[in-house]
């Protein structure tokens, strides 16, 4: 892997994370077209997801340090017989929100593991992923606008989001977009919902990054390209900070159909591809 492809992998990994285009459909479409193999591939992809976390923690900070002294408060009323108290105050709330949404999605994560992972070398099944991520894009531009905040929000309404930020695993499907159409379709509004949306990634990223270190402790890492590797990992981060401030606008917006276009037409050219050019 050259420099300017850790460049090229860190800026799309960074943009895509966010943007409702599906970054693990780009990365898988770019390591084939670059041909890029190699025991650093699984390094960088771990580095890559965790350049990505940074930049939620940057634009989330309030709400990460807040939902961090609550999870202190909680234990506390545990420990001195007060119990959970989930609807202490909405923080809280959040916080057991973002538990519930992430036991469908390790669910889903960890039984479909050996099926996902066949897919990425499938370019028919990376096009058919884009091909949904649009169709659901559009989806989401036609739902009427929700008013559910944390205060509303129910427990079945974080696990149906869970849900589908669990088959965003299969590559071609957004995970911002599949985790968007989930909330608004529970009712909730479009501010909230792409909050959530975020927020929910931190522990499917840290997730996904720590099921990966095996693999990337056995096949060890290349000094020479720690460079690379750093340059991207740099990049992911600053990209991904761009793409959540843009996909916060586009959302309350109602700007989706442009992805949607977008990814119908990468989704037709890959398939197309892969039925009469590879």
């Amino acid at each position: 892997m050259t420099f300017f492809e850790a460049i090229i992998l860190g800026l799309v990994q960074g943009l895509a994370e966010f943007l409702p285009i599906s970054s693990s459909g780009h990365l898988a479409l770019l390591q084939y077209f670059f041909g890029i193999k190699g025991d650093d591939v699984v390094t960088f992809a771990v580095l890559l997801h965790l350049g990505t976390l940074v930049s939620v923690f940057i634009v989330y900070w309030e709400d990460i340090w807040a939902l961090i002294k609550e999870l202190g408060a909680t234990f506390k009323d545990v420990f001195t017989g007060k119990g959970l108290r989930v609807n202490a105050n909405p923080t809280r709330r959040l916080g057991f929100m973002i538990i519930v949404a992430t036991i469908p999605t390790g669910i889903i994560g960890i039984l479909g593991n050996d099926l996902f992972t066949s897919m990425y070398s499938s370019l028919i099944s990376i096009g058919i992923g884009l091909l949904f991520t649009g169709t659901i894009l559009i989806l989401a531009e036609k739902l009427g606008a929700g008013r559910k905040t944390v205060k509303e929000m129910k427990f079945r309404d974080a696990f149906i989001v869970g849900m589908m930020q669990g088959v965003a695993i299969a590559p071609g499907v957004s995970r911002s977009g599949s985790t968007l159409v989930g909330g608004l379709s529970t009712g909730l509004n479009r501010e909230f919902a792409v909050k959530f949306a975020f927020l929910i990634s931190i522990p499917s990223i840290l997730g996904s990054a720590v099921l990966e270190v095996p693999d990337m402790l056995s096949e060890g890492v290349d000094m020479a390209m720690m460079m690379p590797i750093l340059a991207g990992v740099i990049v992911s981060a600053i990209s991904g900070l761009v793409a959540i401030k843009a996909m916060i606008k586009l959302v309350t917006g109602k700007k989706l159909y442009y992805f949607s276009y977008y990814t119908w037409i990468v989704g037709i050219a890959v398939i197309l591809y892969a039925v009469f050019g590879a």
